[in-house]
């Protein structure tokens, strides 16, 4: 029996890193077709419409869940997955995704934040610790000294993919009874339905998905990017995540869920030439650390929930 539970263990944590890993590839394959003419809202169309078609047959199977909480599928659809990409992607458009990643991952201490000044709920000294540590981190990764290191307008949308990875924090405890399939599945129908009316693809310039990206000094052909972040950053990221909750622990899965600015920064530096100064990688680690204390030090009404990856 004991061998059995290690055995699942061990799978559980290969399963996390897979989806962390699909996860971390968003940006980096999304940003070439940025880079190539398509609108950071085509292309979180273009992940978002992908990825519902991939899911309805999931969305079939759950359809219950649409008269048991249709107020939570609609903010869930809204902010943590039309939101999230949206603003992911168009923070990448102007600074580099390893930084724009590192902050979206603030998610837990505006939890917190939430927590204290919403609910006024008293947090424990350990969490308000994670607090200043992800704050500190924070001013490294912008060199705040300097008058921000990078385009502002890109570190404020960034800020807002963080705003809205909270809203999965809280919507997730708040439908903690939802299947996650129905919830996901349902989310990505409705954020793809949100996302088309705010990027009308059918103004988008179709003829740059037939032809070639630039990653790594080669020419790619674009669908095969396309392919990756529906594919691979979204069905196979999200299935992988549900599977490593349910072989691990939210927390644990959400404790592996940390590798994902990670490998997107190595893949950014792989694919695209994207590197991070010391001050980033100082700041990024303390960014991480700290979201990362302030996560497990939540007090117990707190949402429990893994983080979500982009």
């Amino acid at each position: 029996m004991r061998k059995l539970v290690d055995n699942t263990k061990t799978t559980g944590v290969a399963v996390a890193v897979a989806s962390a890993f699909c996860f971390g590839g968003s940006g980096p394959f999304a940003k070439p077709l940025i880079t190539a003419g398509l609108t950071p809202l085509h292309v979180a169309w273009l992940r978002l419409a992908g990825g519902a078609v991939l899911m309805l047959p999931f969305a079939l199977r759950h359809a219950r869940v649409l008269r048991r909480a249709p107020k939570l599928l609609v903010g869930y659809g809204l902010f943590p997955i039309a939101g999230v990409q949206v603003c992911y992607f168009a923070a990448i458009a102007t600074v580099p995704v390893g930084v724009a990643l590192l902050i979206e991952f603030l998610g837990p201490v505006l939890v917190l934040g939430w927590i204290r000044f919403v609910r006024r709920a008293p947090v424990t000294p350990t969490a308000a610790v994670g607090v200043v540590l992800a704050v500190v981190g924070l001013v490294f990764v912008v060199e705040l000294w300097s008058g921000l290191g990078f385009d502002p307008v890109g570190l404020a949308f960034a800020l807002g993919a963080a705003l809205c990875e909270t809203a999965y924090f809280l919507l997730s405890d708040s439908g903690a009874d939802v299947h996650p399939m129905g919830l996901t599945s349902y989310g990505l129908l409705l954020g793809a339905a949100v996302v088309t009316v705010v990027a009308r693809p059918w103004e988008m310039d179709w003829s740059l998905l037939v032809g070639g990206v630039e990653m790594a000094g080669h020419q790619i052909p674009a669908l095969v990017a396309v392919g990756w972040i529906v594919v691979l950053s979204t069905v196979l990221a999200y299935l992988s995540g549900i599977v490593a909750v349910r072989l691990l622990s939210p927390q644990v899965a959400g404790a592996v869920a940390f590798l994902e600015p990670v490998i997107a920064t190595v893949l950014s530096w792989a694919l695209l030439g994207e590197g991070l100064g010391p001050w980033q990688l100082l700041g990024g680690a303390l960014i991480l650390i700290g979201a990362y204390v302030a996560q497990r030090a939540a007090p117990a009404t707190a949402p429990s929930a893994e983080l979500s990856g982009v």
